[in-house]
């Protein structure tokens, strides 16, 4: 009975239990079609109750195929946060070399969706096996991944996600909650009589406005301030950033007009942008929240010039989505979770050095 127990299962055996031949199973874990729906599902079950797997480099033989995973990034330069979802996906592409599995990444301006649409279609020449994105013209991506659809090409959604359908996984915070959490730890102390107002600073985008990645996280910062602090306004400023002058005349002319307010958040990885201004104007009462751990925020953390961060391990998404269309494309199967969370680690300057 051991013997039986550890002994190797193979497509004979997934056949017998199945009822049909070891042709039609190995078409159905190559995805050659031609074989019923009734059949594919008992095959399926059958593979799963046996936990049967298949040799990967074979499989990926018998496919006669190279397959790519493609990822369409914003332009990022070191120690950016879009570089860091970079090298997550290079790390998952060096990972998945030997499996016959290339990759490849197709950059666009983040703030221009005509350079979004061109990197759509240069993908899309590519004819890749899945691909991996932030959605960040939210009508340019609902095209691209249309088309993603009709051609069978499963996605994966990093950073955040649009309600759609057909989306194969996302990795990434859970951003309405990430904003809700957000707006806790910024009043965290405060009596609502206290709470003079908010400052959100924002960060000037395309001129059509299409590209709004934190605005799930807008949301829950929103709710929460509604249903604890209903009478306090919230106040938006916008900064360029590539702008130096320009944020430190935008932050001069609010706090000139708005002296008494001393809560101050960034939804975006950018917060340090604020720094320069802060220091300068130091205020021990002001609390200062941002997102991730970029190298110039754990500086300004540790400086005290900004309260909390709230970040994640931000090259994993990218990585785990490399990883789950890998696993896809040779074995053929998808993520136990389609919504797969990560951690939000909240940190101050007595924890930033140990992340």
């Amino acid at each position: 009975m051991e013997e039986n127990n550890n002994k190797k299962i193979t497509i004979a055996d997934v056949a017998k239990l199945a009822g049909v031949s070891k042709g039609t199973v190995d078409r159905v874990l190559h995805d050659r079609g031609g074989v019923s729906r009734k059949s594919m599902e008992k095959i399926r079950q059958v593979i799963d109750e046996l936990g049967y797997e298949p040799n990967v480099y074979a499989s990926m033989l018998a496919t006669r195929r190279d397959h790519s995973i493609a990822c369409i990034l914003p332009e990022s330069e070191k120690d950016d946060y879009w570089y860091l979802v970079r090298e997550g996906f290079e790390k998952g592409g060096e990972n998945i070399s030997s499996m016959n599995i290339s990759t490849r990444l197709f950059y666009y301006d983040q703030y221009s969706p005509e350079s979004f649409r061109k990197a759509c279609l240069q993908m899309l020449e590519t004819n890749p096996s899945g691909v991996v994105l932030p959605p960040f013209f939210k009508n340019d991506t609902y095209t691209l991944v249309n088309s993603l659809v009709l051609r069978n090409i499963p996605y994966v959604y990093v950073d955040a996600k649009l309600e759609d359908d057909n989306y194969f996984a996302y990795y990434g915070m859970p951003m309405y909650k990430s904003g809700y959490l957000c707006a806790h730890l910024l009043t965290l102390r405060t009596q609502p009589k206290h709470l003079k107002g908010v400052l959100v600073v924002r960060i000037i985008r395309d001129k059509m406005r299409q590209s709004d990645p934190t605005i799930n996280r807008r949301s829950g910062f929103l709710d929460y301030m509604a249903e604890n602090f209903p009478s306090s306004v919230i106040h938006n400023v916008f900064i360029d950033p590539h702008d130096v002058r320009d944020t430190e005349s935008q932050l001069k002319s609010f706090f000139k007009s708005h002296p008494d307010i001393r809560h101050v958040v960034m939804f975006n990885s950018r917060v340090h942008l604020l720094v320069d201004f802060l220091s300068r104007n130091p205020d021990p009462d002001r609390v200062v929240m941002g997102f991730d751990n970029l190298e110039k925020n754990i500086s300004a953390l540790r400086n005290g010039q900004i309260s909390g961060l709230i970040c994640q391990h931000t090259d994993l998404q990218s990585y785990n989505a490399v990883m789950a269309l890998s696993d896809y494309i040779i074995k053929h199967r998808r993520p136990e979770r389609r919504d797969n969370f990560m951690h939000m680690d909240i940190l101050t300057a007595l924890n930033a050095d140990n992340y």
